[in-house]
Formats: C-alpha cells, sequence, structure tokens
C-alpha cells in the first residue's frame, strides 16, 4: 500500500505541467486574437510595407537627383573644354576661375590683361604637336578647377600625363584597363563603370579625344566618383535606424491606446458575461458619440428589448398557466365528486365538455397569436370593402339581441386576407357583446381616409376607463372594476391587434365611462 500511494503522488506530480501547458496556450491564442493585438498586426503590416517602399523610393529619388546634378557639372565642364579647343578663350571666365567662390560676388573693375594672362592665351592656343598639346593640358589644368568629387585626367600620345587633383582614386590609377582604354579611346563618349570600391559605387565619365589632321594627339578626361551615393546610404541607414525606434516607441504607444480605445468591447464582453436568465439588468455605460458609443447604445437597446421580452414572456407563461389551471381545476373537482347517478354523470359530463372547450378556444388563441409573427401568416386578395362590411353584418345579427346598426359602407378596393380581417371585426363584435345589453345599440360600419380604411364596432356599453384603454390590448389584459366577469382569457383584443400590425395598420379605442366604446381597425389600402 504503500508503494502504491508513492506511486499515485508521483503520478499527480507529473501531471501538473501537461495542465498547465494548455493554459499558456489558451492565453497565447487569447492574445493573438484580442483585436488590439491584431489592430498592432495590422499597424505594424502597413508600416513596414510604406517604408518598404518609401525608403527604396526616397533613395532611388536621391541617387537620380545628385546624378543629374553631377551630369550637369560635368557637361558645363565638357562644353568649357570644347569653347577652347574651337579657339575661344573668355578671359573673363579665366580670371573667375582663379578667384575664390567668396570673392566671386563681390563687384570690382576689369584689370588689363597681364603678360602672364597673355601667356595662358598662348598655352591654351589649339595644339597641333605633342609639345603643345603638353603646354595645353598644363595651363587648362592649371586653370580649370573642378567641383569636388570631379577628376580632370589628360593623356597624350597615349599615355598617362596629369590630373587634376594629382590624387585619384584606385580605380583611377593609370595601371587600370579603364585608364588604358581611355588613353586610346579615339571617339567622344560618355559611359559609366561599376567601381570596386565600396564607398564610391560607380565612376561617370566623358572623353573628348584632341586630333589633328586625324591623328590623336591627346585625350580629356573628365570623370566623376560617385562618392555622395555612399553618403546616401549612410543618410538612409540613419533613417532606417530612427525610424525603427520611432516606430518601436509608436507600437507602445498604439498598444495601450488600442486598449484604451477598445475598453467599451471588454466592458460588453463583460457585461454579456454577466447577463443569465434571471437578472437582465446590466447595461453599458455610453460615453461620448464615436461608433463604440453607438454600439454601447445598439447593445443597451438591445438589452431593454431583451427584458422586455423576457417579462412578457414570464408574465404570459404565468398567466397561461393560470388560464389552464381554472378549468383543469374544475374539471377534476366535477370528476372526483361524480356519483354513480346517471343525472349527476350527464351533468358532470357537460361542465366537461364545457370548460374542454373553453380550453380549446384558449390553445387556438395562443395558437393564433403565435402564427401572427410568421411571414405566411396572411393570405392577401383583393376584396371590396362594401361586401366585407355587409358580409360582417349579416353574420353579426345572428350571435345576440342587440340593436344592430350599419353606419355605413365605403366604397373601394383594399389588398387584405378577407378571413383574418372578418376575424378581427368578430372578435371586436363579441366583446362589443359581453359588455352590453339586450337594449344597447352596436354599429358597424366603414370608411376611407387618408389613403386607409376604418373598420370600426361602436357600443353603447359600459365604457371603459381612460387609464385602462391603452392596457387593454396586452395578452390576458382585463378591465378592473367591471360590473360582468369578462367570459374569455383576455386575448381577444391582442389577436386584434396582431392581425391588424400583420397588415402594417393599427387598432385604436375610443371610450367613455357609461356611454360607451368605439374599437377602430386602420388599415392601409395599398
Amino acid at each position: 500500500m504503500k508503494v502504491f500511494r508513492r506511486r499515485e503522488v508521483s503520478l499527480k506530480d507529473l501531471d501538473e505541467p501537461t495542465t498547465s501547458l494548455p493554459q499558456c496556450q489558451s492565453l497565447w491564442h487569447e492574445f493573438w486574437g484580442e483585436a488590439r493585438t491584431r489592430i498592432l498586426v495590422w499597424y505594424v503590416v502597413i508600416l513596414a510595407l510604406t517604408f518598404g517602399i518609401a525608403i527604396p523610393a526616397f533613395r532611388q529619388l536621391l541617387f537620380a537627383r545628385v546624378d543629374q546634378r553631377v551630369r550637369q557639372d560635368m557637361l558645363g565642364e565638357v562644353e568649357d573644354f570644347r569653347e577652347l579647343l574651337a579657339g575661344r578663350v573668355n578671359l573673363e571666365r579665366l580670371e573667375n576661375n582663379r578667384i575664390e567662390d567668396n570673392d566671386k560676388a563681390a563687384i570690382r573693375e576689369v584689370q588689363p590683361i597681364s603678360a602672364a594672362e597673355k601667356a595662358l592665351m598662348i598655352d591654351l592656343r589649339v595644339p597641333t604637336t605633342e609639345q603643345e598639346m603638353k603646354r595645353f593640358f598644363e595651363a587648362y589644368l592649371r586653370v580649370e578647377i573642378p567641383e569636388d568629387n570631379i577628376f580632370l585626367i589628360t593623356f597624350v600620345n597615349g599615355k598617362f600625363y596629369e590630373s587634376s587633383p594629382k590624387a585619384l582614386p584606385e580605380d583611377l590609377k593609370p595601371e587600370t584597363a579603364l585608364m588604358r582604354q581611355w588613353a586610346t579611346q579615339a571617339e567622344p563618349g560618355e559611359g559609366k563603370q561599376i567601381s570596386k570600391n565600396h564607398d564610391i559605387n560607380h565612376i561617370f565619365y566623358f572623353v573628348e579625344p584632341i586630333k589633328t589632321n586625324g591623328k590623336l594627339l591627346g585625350t580629356l578626361v573628365i570623370a566623376h566618383s560617385a562618392e555622395e551615393h555612399a553618403e546616401i546610404l549612410e543618410a538612409v541607414t540613419v533613417i532606417i535606424q530612427v525610424t525603427l525606434a520611432v516606430l518601436l516607441v509608436a507600437l507602445l504607444l498604439v498598444w495601450f491606446a488600442a486598449g484604451r480605445i477598445l475598453q467599451p468591447l471588454r466592458t460588453l464582453a463583460t457585461t454579456a458575461q454577466s447577463i443569465s436568465g434571471t437578472d437582465l439588468t446590466q447595461r453599458i455605460p455610453v460615453r461620448g458619440r464615436g461608433e463604440l458609443a453607438k454600439l454601447a447604445a445598439t447593445f443597451n437597446k438591445m438589452m431593454d428589448r431583451l427584458e422586455s421580452s423576457f417579462i412578457s414572456q414570464r408574465n404570459f407563461v404565468n398567466d397561461a398557466g393560470h388560464e389552464l389551471r381554472t378549468p383543469i381545476t374544475i374539471i377534476r373537482g366535477y370528476l372526483e365528486l361524480m356519483g354513480s347517478n346517471p343525472d349527476d354523470q350527464q351533468e358532470t359530463l357537460a361542465v366537461v365538455m364545457d370548460e374542454l372547450d373553453r380550453m380549446s378556444g384558449f390553445v387556438e388563441d395562443l395558437i393564433l397569436l403565435a402564427k401572427a409573427e410568421r411571414p405566411n401568416f396572411l393570405r392577401i386578395e383583393t376584396v371590396d370593402v362594401v361586401a366585407i362590411t355587409q358580409e360582417i353584418f349579416d353574420q353579426v345579427q345572428a350571435l345576440a339581441r342587440r340593436n344592430w346598426q350599419l353606419e355605413t359602407a365605403a366604397q373601394g378596393k383594399i389588398t387584405v386576407d378577407r378571413q383574418r380581417i372578418i376575424q378581427a371585426v368578430m372578435r371586436l363584435v363579441h366583446n362589443a357583446i359581453q359588455h352590453t345589453e339586450t337594449t344597447d345599440a352596436i354599429l358597424i360600419g366603414s370608411k376611407i381616409c387618408e389613403g386607409n380604411v376604418h373598420f370600426w364596432v361602436q357600443d353603447s356599453g359600459e365604457g371603459i376607463a381612460l387609464e385602462e384603454q391603452q392596457r387593454i390590448f396586452d395578452r390576458f389584459a382585463r378591465v378592473s372594476n367591471r360590473r360582468r366577469r369578462s367570459e374569455g382569457a383576455g386575448l381577444g383584443l391582442s389577436i386584434v391587434k396582431a392581425i391588424a400590425e400583420a397588415h402594417g395598420g393599427q387598432v385604436s379605442v375610443h371610450s367613455q365611462v357609461d356611454v360607451g366604446s368605439t374599437f377602430t381597425i386602420i388599415l392601409p389600402m395599398d
């Protein structure tokens, strides 16, 4: 027994992690199923797509802008060089090239041409020999100051001669294949070369060969090392790092903001979980005017309808049980007291059959009220108002001794369920008979008013107090303090109301105590 107990304890210990594992999985699934988690995920996806498209596009746009500016600068150098080869020497331009940038904006008087400038102009004449070519390049490199990252490279007789600036990057060393290609290139051209240096990326160049009598004397190459691309990439890297840091902070703020925004939803869930069949009074506080406030208001209205429906259902069950309990009690009492005397048996049988008929009518009324909520409750047809009014009047005269009068009958057609309308008016007639004497008058009539058809039953009976007039259309409702007790279960007027509303109409009452009542069924003609 001791071994068995120890084994039982060890099995319990082994079960502990297995029971906590589904719990962790449930919490994990609940976390990913939360609305704010999904909002956060979509926020990350949208931002990732946005930055994933925007940053490369921004980088390429900067590359294009820089390349365009560089090409314009290089074209300016090419144009200046071509003017020199054409023999057009602009002394003012040469002078400006030797003035520092901060002095170019200053206004000064043009000085007379000095001897040095005259010698410079002689060297810049169109070369025809190798020596003149060298002096030409020396003078040109002395005068022309290139922009940053632009290199002026000269070749004489197929060999590298001089460059400005002197220091050249690795890709532009004299022994490289690109430099050997430029040294022997006899036609003008431009191009782009991929650099082996990661800091340079590309080399853009223009080649301008100088020929005399078809012979290649020298070549000028204007090259640019695209170091700006590396600077752009570095700037983009910084932007990405800053963006990621800001994005992390933004995600935390979005997480808490989404939690605050979705708080009414959690309140809604908590309220819904706390609702039971015995407590439907819980409501959500409505704050603000946004969508969540509308959701909370809609939920509260739904709960109001549910609470009202549950109360109505509970009252209906109680009232129906009470109405059924009475005839059952009567039947049971008579059956228990029934003796062997045939006369007593016949009397008991009559009472039982009467109570069963009453129960059957009550059940049929309940079924009718249940059917009134179905879409196929009505069988619509076009009927003549005069004919249906006359038919009702002919039927009611055989029900009881009253002063029956047909007040008026409307001329026209109406689209209704003929049998249901007759049934509703007959219910009103039965109600009038129950609360009138044989000497009282009951008037029946119909008329067309403002696109509606009115069927009414008017009596000169007891009348109904004002405070009772709206309640009498509820199920199982009876007017209190009546001189005579109603024989029905209090469903007649509720059936009339259900039939009228099924046709898109309504039923109204106008009554005065000790004067009489007028019940009117109002139906649309279409």
